[in-house]
């Protein structure tokens, strides 16, 4: 159980306004460490609290509201009766979302008010340019700082696996890091000041728990051996926020099977920013990059300063992202028509 001042676990004067602004004295600010199915694990200066969804909570999640997720700051209330309920969910600095099924366009959030992002990836078969530029969308959208971790340095050769991560790891820091020696350790434990949140997210077997332990320099989280070829076991079953010895909090994560994008916006571009920075060239201002004349971005690939892969997925994901929009603004005109008929149905009924 962690009992701490608020402002040990992230705490400062902008989540008490929010908290006062709720004009209820009754309630206490605490964070999120845990979710378990309906059950919520949460931190707070009373110590470690068990709370589930107050009644209005649930039915603002029936209209778009998001559930509270690992990281998040919330109103809670105690009860006479032993219980605690979450009121409110504190408007979240970062949040770290993606879509939560392939057919649809509901966000789940996965960890929120977290400073940096470890975009973790093994050397080896699960090293993916592709896959890697798909977190890095979703990281600078978050509003977090994103980092990517070469993890298993110790296997073989890196250079090519770090160029690789470098050209489309565009104004994001790369390391490679092995928890067998210990080299890169220091390197990232330099993002974990006291009081900030840390984010592992990786595929399965990485060696994100593994990862995890080393930075904490004890066993935070179970681990499996790796296999005979080198690659990870998965062992995270959830997501769980944890207190590093430094001070600083990290949360270990499943590994994620689909890399399912949730919104455009800045995130795109900034994940992209070499071939943002090369369009501004272009001839035409809405130059699609694919065959007009005058494209600074088709001339590169000719030229061999950027890779032909690498626009192609930037085609690949903008084509995903406005098949999103478009489906998310659906969406939002069905809710809105739905409340709409709740209300006219309510101020139809006698009065008497």
């Amino acid at each position: 159980m962690l009992t701490a001042p608020l402002h040990e676990l992230g705490w400062d004067d902008r989540w008490a306004s929010q908290l006062d602004a709720l004009d209820d004295e009754q309630l206490v600010g605490a964070r999120v460490a845990a979710q378990h199915r309906g059950a919520y694990v949460l931190w707070t200066e009373l110590g470690e609290l068990h709370a589930e969804l107050s009644g209005k909570l649930r039915h603002d999640l029936d209209v778009g509201a998001d559930a509270p997720a690992v990281g998040d700051w919330v109103a809670a209330r105690a009860h006479a009766s032993g219980t605690t309920t979450i009121q409110s969910v504190l408007r979240r600095r970062t949040a770290f979302a993606r879509k939560e099924n392939l057919g649809g366009s509901i966000a789940q959030v996965l960890a929120a008010n977290v400073d940096t992002i470890f975009v973790v990836t093994g050397l080896g078969e699960d090293l993916s340019a592709r896959r890697v530029e798909r977190y890095l969308t979703m990281a600078w959208e978050s509003g977090a700082q994103p980092v990517v971790v070469l993890t298993k340095a110790d296997l073989g050769d890196i250079a090519d696996a770090m160029r690789e991560l470098q050209a489309v790891a565009v104004g994001t820091n790369v390391h490679a890091v092995s928890n067998v020696t210990g080299d890169g350790l220091d390197d990232l434990r330099s993002y974990l000041a006291p009081a900030t949140t840390a984010v592992m997210l990786g595929s399965s077997g990485v060696g994100k728990s593994s990862l995890l332990n080393s930075l904490a320099g004890t066993e935070l989280m179970a681990t499996k051996e790796v296999a005979a070829d080198g690659t990870g076991r998965h062992t995270t079953t959830h997501r769980e926020l944890l207190r590093l010895p430094d001070g600083a909090f990290a949360i270990d994560t499943p590994g994620l099977r689909e890399i399912q994008l949730f919104t455009a916006g800045e995130g795109f571009d900034s994940a992209f920013d070499d071939l943002e920075a090369l369009a501004g060239d272009c001839r035409f201002t809405d130059c699609a990059h694919l065959h007009e004349p005058g494209c600074a971005v088709l001339a590169a690939v000719d030229e061999g300063t950027l890779a032909l892969d690498r626009l192609r997925s930037w085609r690949k994901l903008q084509r995903e992202l406005e098949s999103i929009a478009a489906r998310s603004d659906r969406r939002l005109r069905e809710a809105r028509k739905r409340r709409w008929k709740e209300h006219t149905r309510s101020i139809r009924k006698p009065k008497w």
